[in-house]
């Protein structure tokens, strides 16, 4: 049997950056930057006991930009074939989330 913390949601801990993401998401258009942004947040809260506001908006963008998961996979990884959507602020800087 499940003890309560085990059922209860979890605090993502880039929610707050990511909930500011999300709101630009969608009012924004489906540009290639805006795209990379929505599949790396889609990976990033795949499975996530929690952030369930950020998880249903995400599916909300999908649903604006007329995309399904696999379509917008598809894209994103043409994009990143193709281009350079994030810019490497500097070689020393890493990024563990």
């Amino acid at each position: 049997m499940a003890s309560a913390s085990e059922n209860k949601d979890q605090q993502h801990p880039l929610w707050s950056s990511d909930r500011q993401i999300v709101d630009a998401l969608l009012a924004g258009q489906p540009t290639d930057y805006n795209l990379a942004e929505l599949a790396r947040l889609k990976i990033r809260y795949l499975g996530f006991p929690g952030a369930r506001d950020i998880q249903s908006d995400l599916d909300k963008v999908l649903k604006q930009w007329d995309l399904t998961e696999e379509a917008l996979y598809a894209k994103t990884r043409q994009i990143h074939a193709s281009t350079q959507v994030y810019r490497v602020q500097s070689r020393r800087q890493e990024d563990w989330s």
